[in-house]
């Protein structure tokens, strides 16, 4: 049964006028609106780095949207995929790939999915389509998987057999070098790129063991990789130095990255990563470039200590182009390239799961330029977010929601 749930979600009295994050354009009035929409305190005494790189000042929707719930059937969806003829593909945790009609009917679990390592923070995770699904039905997807040593994360595609109960000629094409027993930040989104190559998101694993391998060229822990659909490092990747330095590593210095977006006028990768306590960002990814973990972070551990010498800056190193402090837990994201919602266009869109919202930025100059929060009063945390080709946002939660967000 679908569930309507008509919402306005702000009304026009403090317009962002024309918000775009077109680069080029240099005179789109993406000034402040209002007072920040955090309010409350933050972990760490830090100051950024620059104006806006946190608590960005308010905006509001002004075009009357709609969110709906498909169903609330699904039991801890983790990646969400707009099929072509408007259904959606959904992966389950527990080792599940299911679809799912615009009315809310909800298919059975393909067969042939490798086994995943469900616990903790493990288990079915990004999903994405081939650019030329329509004509060879195939998908990827990033999962947990338990190897000798430990845990990892690892990356598999599949053709979707024409009758849509199975998935026929599986591979893992990628698997990270360093297992660890470890079952946290596992990192998981998988994103095709203009060139039809695929970049991987990969988590640090958490521990005080690994974490300093965020920084070592020779794991592919803490890393944006770029690879080919046969899991071989992408040509054209930026070169790191360092004795086993990886060839399929794209950018380094990452703690768990769960969100991937290409801008939609620069074809820029950009990224959502969870901080520990405080310092979860965004970032531009630049091929070669060093986002600091664990060296630079704008948090503090959970028990309250700094994080190494308790530093925001260093050079050679990146700073995020937002950060939050206390934290949302930034997961899954997309950019508005619609026209249905017209103060959305460019404009980034986050699942926020601690802070159990959607995350709406507005950039100007590839700076953020207002924040707002949607379907806070759902009491839902969001774990993906994307754009149908009918400029609808569709999100899924951990309580097992898919929403469609769209113009009423």
């Amino acid at each position: 049964m679908i569930i309507q749930k008509s919402i306005l979600l702000l009304v026009g009295v403090l317009a962002l006028s024309s918000c775009s994050n077109n680069d080029n354009d240099d005179n789109t009035n993406t000034g402040p609106t209002g007072p920040p929409v955090e309010t409350g305190t933050a972990n760490t005494t830090y100051q950024p780095a620059f104006s806006g790189q946190t608590r960005a000042g308010s905006i509001q929707t002004t075009t009357e949207i709609e969110s709906k719930v498909i169903t609330s059937g699904l039991s801890a969806p983790w990646g969400v995929a707009y099929l072509p003829d408007g259904r959606l593909l959904v992966t389950e945790k527990a080792g599940n790939i299911k679809i799912v009609t615009q009315a809310g009917v909800i298919g059975n679990a393909l067969t042939g999915v490798p086994a995943v390592n469900p616990a903790d923070q493990g288990g079915l995770l990004g999903i994405c389509l081939d650019p030329a699904f329509e004509t060879n039905r195939m998908i990827y997807w990033a999962f947990s998987e338990a190897v000798a040593g430990g845990n990892i994360t690892a990356v598999a595609k599949a053709r979707i057999s024409n009758n849509e109960t199975a998935l026929e000629n599986v591979t893992v094409i990628y698997r990270s070098n360093t297992p660890n027993a470890s079952t946290l930040h596992y990192g998981g989104r998988v994103l095709f790129d203009k060139t039809g190559n695929l970049f991987v998101s990969i988590g640090e694993r958490s521990v005080l063991e690994t974490r300093p391998l965020a920084q070592a060229v020779n794991s592919s822990l803490g890393k944006v990789v770029r690879i080919t659909t046969n899991g071989q490092a992408a040509t054209g990747n930026p070169t790191f130095t360092g004795t086993g330095a990886l060839s399929e590593l794209y950018s380094i210095g990452h703690r768990n990255p769960q969100g991937l977006a290409l801008h939609p006028t620069s074809g820029e990768l950009w990224q959502s990563e969870h901080g520990p306590r405080g310092g979860d960002e965004i970032n531009r990814i630049k091929a070669g470039a060093n986002y600091g973990w664990p060296t630079i972070t704008y948090g503090i551990e959970y028990g309250g200590a700094k994080i190494g010498d308790g530093i925001t800056q260093k050079e050679g190193m990146e700073q995020p182009v937002y950060y939050w402090d206390p934290v949302v837990s930034p997961s899954g994201m997309t950019f508005y390239t619609g026209k249905r919602v017209p103060e959305w266009e460019n404009n980034l869109f986050i699942g926020a799961l601690s802070g159990m919202h959607i995350v709406r930025l507005a950039f100007k100059d590839n700076k953020v330029a207002g924040e707002e929060r949607l379907l806070a009063g759902e009491g839902q945390r969001f774990r993906d977010i994307t754009q149908g080709k009918d400029e609808a946002l569709y999100a899924v939660t951990d309580q097992g929601r898919l929403y469609k967000i769209d113009k009423k």
